[in-house]
């Protein structure tokens, strides 16, 4: 895997991770490193099983599920706060 590949990878992971927050519904406690590196993971994911816009479509999906994964997970670990409408 070359630079060019290296970041195109990231640039298209932005791109789906952006995707799978914005499909998720409820609130998102993570950043613009972990929409990244789940982008990127979802794309990777979909890349050894589909091609083309298949690829698009199930990286797109694999990225909700892993922003809903981590926003169970973080948000379980998470003390209510008083901005949280409590």
């Amino acid at each position: 895997m070359g630079i060019g590949e290296l970041i195109a990878l990231i640039i298209v992971g932005l791109i789906v991770g952006a995707l799978g927050r914005l499909l998720s519904p409820g609130r998102d406690p993570m950043g613009l490193i972990m929409t990244i590196l789940i982008g990127v993971a979802s794309m990777i994911v979909a890349g050894l099983i589909f091609d083309g816009i298949l690829q698009w479509i199930v990286g797109i999906i694999v990225a909700v599920i892993l922003v809903a994964l981590y926003s169970r997970l973080v948000g379980a670990d998470r003390a209510p706060t008083a901005t949280d409408g409590i």
